[in-house]
């Protein structure tokens, strides 16, 4: 066995070593695409007066109120956050736009709760640590059927399974780098590099680091083989340096496929990854998912099965960048998997109550490597649109537990308005 996987390694190294010289190629190509958008004769000139003047703001502010009861924690938490954010993006002249957003995130009376910055470890985590945090500074370049965006930015992949914004949390996550998306046909094409992830645990470091640095690509393409049926392909090379960044640095291969048979909507996916950059820990795991939605009637319906592999107990198959929040469960129990992976089972069911929209969720989850039985998690959610651009959410959540972590609920009211 250990020959096996000895040969399966090297072949893997060997891989490494044929795509690494592409994926740099791709970082110069993104560089000299900039250039050459910068420096290409314009068929207008820039007006920055005008850019500016055209320029738009939003306001936005969120309010919420979140409760954690957890067993093996002495103190039930209660966090009173808030979040402020100003939002200015410019017109476009001569096919360039730039644009900046800002939050400030806020506690508000009540602080009973480990913000994994505020030292309250007697309380369990509430992942809002207060500050201010520059969430976006970017330049774009738009022409066509070609998108530039070089700086700080948002960047989201499909649902967010591997990168996203965990815009939940009062911090939301940007990346700095460069991006470039273009569209040729049925063709979709997104490629990414970035330099550093702005974590929702900024923007200062605390028990998690606000920052993690490195040299990741992001590489994302997906072809409309038919109306309502798309193949993608996804590759991210994850080479993350600093603090405890190494343990998730990875390299993902994977596909995905989402078909449309009206009403029913099925999703399957497969990736493979394996360690990559300083990872100290060898290893690798798959990762699997099919999922069903079915619209009927006003009412939806979804089920799936998705498999967080595992090497054998050794490590587990990670998602350093995805908006971890809307998978495994609300009670985030499986942020991370355990090192025998997760099977996740779960089925939920959406409508419209009384004008609101009503979701409940179960989960049913065990290991991959072994088949222990992890535990159960109930979730119910009613979020309601008040007048104007003023909207409700009240979200409750309550996990189970077998053989991994404890007994844990949580619950939030949030209140949000955007002008």
């Amino acid at each position: 066995m250990r020959a096996m996987r000895f040969k399966h390694r090297a072949g893997r190294s060997r891989l490494r070593a044929h795509l690494a010289p592409h994926f740099r190629f791709a970082a110069k190509a993104v560089a000299a695409a900039f250039l050459a958008a910068w420096f290409a004769p314009p068929g207008e000139a820039f007006d920055a007066g005008e850019a500016v003047a055209g320029g738009k703001t939003a306001l936005g502010f969120r309010y919420r109120l979140e409760s954690v009861s957890q067993d093996g924690i002495g103190k039930d938490a209660l966090a009173s956050t808030a979040r402020a954010r100003l939002t200015w993006d410019s017109a476009e002249s001569d096919s360039l736009a730039f644009g900046v957003e800002a939050d400030y995130s806020l506690i508000l009376g009540i602080e009973d709760f480990n913000s994994t910055t505020n030292g309250r470890i007697e309380y369990p985590v509430v992942a809002d640590p207060e500050g201010f945090d520059l969430n976006q500074a970017f330049l774009r370049f738009s022409q066509d059927n070609l998108t530039l965006t070089l700086g700080r930015q948002r960047i989201l992949h499909g649902t967010q399974r591997f990168l996203g914004a965990v815009a939940f949390r009062q911090n939301e996550q940007t990346y700095d780098g460069a991006r470039v998306q273009a569209t040729a046909g049925r063709l979709n094409l997104d490629y990414a590099y970035i330099h550093n992830i702005n974590r929702i645990f900024g923007p200062g470091d605390g028990a998690q680091p606000g920052d993690w640095h490195g040299n990741t690509h992001a590489l994302r393409a997906s072809f409309e083989a038919a109306s309502g049926h798309t193949l993608t392909g996804y590759a991210y090379l994850w080479d993350l340096e600093n603090a405890n960044a190494p343990a998730n640095a990875n390299a993902t291969f994977g596909v995905e496929y989402v078909g449309s048979f009206d009403p029913l909507t099925i999703t399957a996916m497969a990736s493979s990854q394996s360690d990559y950059g300083d990872n100290p820990v060898p290893y690798d795991a798959m990762h699997y998912l099919i999922q069903g939605d079915l619209a009927l009637d006003g009412i939806r319906v979804s089920a799936a099965y998705e498999v967080i592999g595992s090497d054998d107990g050794a490590a587990q198959f990670r998602f350093p960048s995805a908006t971890l929040h809307k998978f495994q469960g609300w009670t985030d129990k499986f942020l991370i998997a355990p090192s025998t992976g997760v099977r996740d089972a779960w089925v939920s069911v959406s409508g419209n109550v009384a004008g609101a929209t009503v979701t409940g969720v179960f989960h049913d989850f065990r290991a991959d490597s072994g088949g222990a039985d992890y535990g159960q998690e109930l979730g119910l959610a009613v979020a309601y649109a008040l007048r104007g651009n003023l909207s409700l959410l009240f979200k409750i959540a309550s996990y189970s537990a077998d053989a991994h972590a404890t007994d844990t609920t949580k619950a939030w009211l949030m209140l949000d308005w955007k002008w």
